[in-house]
């Protein structure tokens, strides 16, 4: 196999067509492996006639690959314990870097040469090879494995990064020692990752490396790391001026200040050509196609790529390596083994042919020193494609030990049968390859995975610009994935030189985060990166950052003046504590003190006439109720609990009832005494007895406590968590159950105020001294006024101020009885007693005496009654 077209090399001003290059280098072996290197690659040179010649230039880099691959087969074959009394041979292709060659050589090294390949008479015996080692691009992989891949024929890339060589289904027997560009995609993800970078260019060659990476990475950016894309360029193969000037000036535009370029060597320095200044604000992001590119390290693009991450293949160590290396003689090798002489002449400068030295040129002789030579050949100290080679090797002679190590009877093939040397298909070695194992001296380990894919790693390198202008490229920390833990990212902060004054990371995101207590808002239109923060509405928090939505708080709680937390929401009800329920408190105390101290004077004076007057009985009577509706207001201040609830309106209800019912019956004596007084008037007051009005008093009270236990018992009044009226704080009040029941109560006690309003107003013109009326008139007129006005402020009042309305209604009612019935007396009782005699009170007309006796006959006081007219006094 050689490379199309004869080369040619400068010879003073004139261009010699030479041999060929890149024919196949053999090695004989009991089982052959294949390899596939790019030791040559083509320039383009026009002639004056327009027509073109093709230079094949030697790549040293290249050869090394190859030699690698041979080093690993002779450290196998001196291995006791690797495929004993098993020798394992070559047959090196070079694939020219040309798609054509490349995939040529792959077919060549998978059907044979006629003077390799001998098959015994019945057909049996070893393929020309069992494996092959490449090719390096996945292009070039491709094309092989969509043919190959018909055969089973593995193929253990070291260098193709495709990540649509992934497929098992299109290429079925391919696997690869180097991490796919889906990995590689997500290693940058998890760099970008670290340092908060969610806003990123990203340019990718022209080709299947660049353009399924750009696929790739624009889905698992925006998956994994919530990052998203300032703009996506694909860099032209050729020197296209205007087209990289129009790349440059989008990246100066463009708010991103990391750039992740997918590209080659080629395209980096096309590119550079348009960078200017204002560049040096990007940080740049590598692949491994150019993160060790030597070609880029130099004082001409370090302005504008120093600080550059790169990720790069894992750097390994080949023991015995760099001593193999010196032993590489021509003289010493097969006859077919043109790579080495091309190599050496291209180390020293001189042809092994006789017509070189004819064309003025040096003649190799083989015993040149290559130890002192300056070639790239011996630099072993950053064996990184070299290392994937070496394990592919080792991979394959795994395999094959597994293979050979099978016991018969117990194979994995149909009848449980063994694969033998003699018998091999290339699918029962790939049969073994997926199971391979090991760890290499480096201490690696190596298996592929279902999709044919090594555990990847890679180290990820940091482009350092030395003071003195020299450049050196330090690995700054590794990215892999292990078998437990996923993909594990470690980096060393301390070593990473950035190219700005304040050898910091820069940002780059389209929209900084929101802060806890806001929630993104994405505009229409434009990338989900870029976004407005907005805060959270009441109620509702966001405790992370860059949140999507904000949550709502739980029913009892409310969302913190920064919108970050949830708090308890403040309860609301007629606390004692504070100073509306302390005024409510102190002056329901004061008037149950009042009616108390009314109560003692009563008590103390009940002998005398204003007492005795009217059934001092009621008066007592009154006065202990009222003592209770002043009282029953306490129940309204405080927590509300279950008990407090049901007994605050029986009690306030019950207690006003027998207020209410002791003054209707009063004024139904004093109107039904002064009726009596009239001719035919007398047979009246039997029914005004001092038991029947007790008993009046008791049958219009138990009417209330019937409404109030019917009320209880179907719909009870309850304990209620109220945030209907305030969003921040739960009000605690009696939820009255049944409307209707509250209704009821409170129209039977208005029931009852109206009838002795009206009865007291129709008696209010009777005699002065022992007519009660006009007291009762204006008592009830006060009562009657403040639940009227009651009704619309309890309504239209909320929470706590509900309670407060209807307290003081309570109290502003029983201190108007208070007042209206009790004061008077108390004022005769107290400050002029010289009224409080039966004189007094009975007056000289005849007709109040008469009255008088009446009034005191209701009360139970026996009184002579005059047969006639008298007009003497007591």
């Amino acid at each position: 196999m050689v490379c199309v077209g004869a080369p040619l090399v400068l010879v003073g001003e004139k261009w010699v067509r030479l041999g060929k290059p890149g024919t196949a280098q053999l090695t004989p072996g009991d089982v052959i492996l294949g390899g596939l290197f790019e030791v040559h690659y083509s320039s383009v040179f026009p002639n004056c006639s327009f027509s073109f010649f093709v230079y094949f230039r030697f790549d040293t880099p290249g050869f090394r690959h190859a030699m690698t691959m041979a080093f690993a087969i002779d450290e196998i074959n001196k291995n006791s314990k690797l495929l004993p009394n098993v020798t394992l041979g070559y047959s090196l292709y070079d694939n020219c870097a040309t798609l054509d060659i490349g995939f040529s050589a792959a077919l060549s090294l998978a059907s044979g040469q006629e003077e390799q390949f001998r098959l015994l008479e019945n057909c049996s015996g070893t393929p020309s090879v069992v494996g092959i080692v490449g090719d390096p691009f996945s292009t070039f992989s491709i094309a092989a494995s969509s043919v190959l891949g018909l055969f089973k024929l593995p193929i253990v890339s070291y260098f193709a990064t495709c990540s649509c060589l992934s497929d098992r289904q299109r290429f079925p027997s391919f696997f690869r020692t180097i991490p796919s560009d889906a990995f590689q995609v997500r290693a940058m993800i998890q760099i970008l990752k670290h340092f908060g970078w969610t806003w990123v260019g990203l340019l990718v060659s022209d080709d299947d490396y660049g353009l399924h990476v750009s696929r790739t990475f624009k889905s698992d950016f925006l998956q994994l790391s919530g990052g998203c894309l300032a703009y996506s360029e694909i860099l032209p193969w050729e020197d296209h001026p205007n087209e990289y000037k129009k790349i440059v000036d989008l990246m100066v535009r463009s708010t991103a200040r990391v750039v992740i370029v997918f590209a080659h060597q080629i395209h980096l320095i096309h590119l550079m050509k348009e960078v200017r200044e204002n560049i040096t604000k990007h940080a740049w992001i590598a692949s491994e196609a150019w993160t060790l590119v030597g070609g880029l390290h130099t004082p001409e693009f370090m302005p504008f790529l120093g600080g550059t991450l790169g990720i790069a293949i894992r750097r390994g160590e080949i023991p015995g390596f760099r001593d193999y290396l010196l032993k590489i003689n021509p003289e010493e090798q097969n006859s077919a083994n043109n790579m080495v002489k091309q190599f050496w002449e291209d180390t020293f400068h001189c042809r092994f042919s006789a017509n070189w030295l004819e064309a003025g040129g040096t003649v190799c002789t083989g015993e040149e020193e290559l130890r002192n030579a300056e070639t790239e050949l011996l630099d072993v100290t950053e064996l990184r494609p070299e290392y994937n080679i070496y394990k592919a090797v080792y991979a394959l002679a795994h395999a094959l030990d597994d293979m050979l190590h099978c016991v018969p009877g117990r194979g994995p093939f149909i009848g449980h049968t063994c694969a033998t040397l003699q018998k091999l298909e290339p699918w029962q070695l790939m049969y073994y390859l997926e199971k391979v194992n090991f760890t290499t001296p480096f201490g690696d380990q190596v298996f592929f995975d279902e999709n044919g894919d090594a555990l990847p790693i890679y180290d990820i390198m940091n482009w350092l610009w030395l003071p003195d202008g020299s450049t050196k490229v330090q690995n700054v920390g590794e990215v892999k994935r292990s078998v437990f833990k996923g993909e594990e990212l470690t980096l060393d902060e301390n070593k990473i030189f950035w190219n700005f004054k304040s050898n910091e990371p820069p940002t780059s995101v389209c929209s900084k985060s929101c802060p806890p207590g806001t929630h993104i808002a994405r505009e229409r239109g434009k990338p989900v990166c870029c976004f407005d923060c907005i805060p959270c509405s009441e109620g509702k928090i966001s405790n992370n950052t860059d949140s999507l939505e904000c949550t709502s708080c739980p029913e009892d709680f409310w969302s913190s003046p920064q919108r970050d937390h949830c708090v308890l929401k403040r309860t609301e009800f007629l606390s004692y504590h504070e100073p509306l329920g302390i005024c409510l408190t102190t002056t329901s105390l004061l008037g149950t003190f009042i009616c108390t101290v009314v109560l003692g004077i009563f008590t103390y004076h009940r002998s005398t006439p204003m007492v005795r007057a009217n059934n001092s009985e009621l008066s007592f009577l009154l006065l202990v109720s009222l003592k209770l509706c002043f009282l029953c207001s306490l129940l309204f201040i405080g927590r509300p609990r279950l008990w407090t609830c049901q007994l605050r309106h029986a009690a306030f209800g019950i207690s006003f009832v027998l207020c209410v019912s002791c003054i209707l019956v009063k004024t139904m004596v004093v109107v039904a005494v002064f009726k009596a007084s009239k001719p035919g008037g007398g047979t009246n007051l039997k029914w005004f007895g001092a038991i029947q009005q007790r008993g009046a008093v008791l049958v219009l009270t138990s009417i209330q406590a019937a409404i109030c236990t019917a009320w209880l018992v179907s719909s009870s009044p309850t304990p209620h968590k109220n945030t209907q009226y305030h969003n921040d704080k739960i009000v605690y009040e009696c939820a009255i159950g049944s409307t209707i029941g509250f209704a009821v109560l409170l129209g039977y006690i208005g029931l009852l105020a109206i009838l002795s309003f009206l009865l007291a107003f129709l008696a209010r013109n009777l005699p002065d001294n022992f007519n009660e009326a006009k007291f009762i008139t204006f008592s009830m007129l006060i009562f009657c006024a403040v639940w009227v006005a009651f009704v619309p402020a309890y309504v239209n009042s909320p929470g706590k101020y509900a309670d407060a309305v209807e307290v003081f209604a309570i109290l502003a009612s029983s201190f108007g009885l208070l007042v209206a019935l009790f004061g008077p007396k108390c004022y005769i009782i107290l400050l002029k007693p010289e009224r409080n005699t039966k004189n007094a009170v009975m007056g000289r007309e005849t007709t109040n005496f008469y009255q008088a006796n009446l009034l005191w006959s209701t009360a139970g006081v026996s009184n002579s009654r005059p047969r006639g007219p008298v007009s003497c006094r007591f």
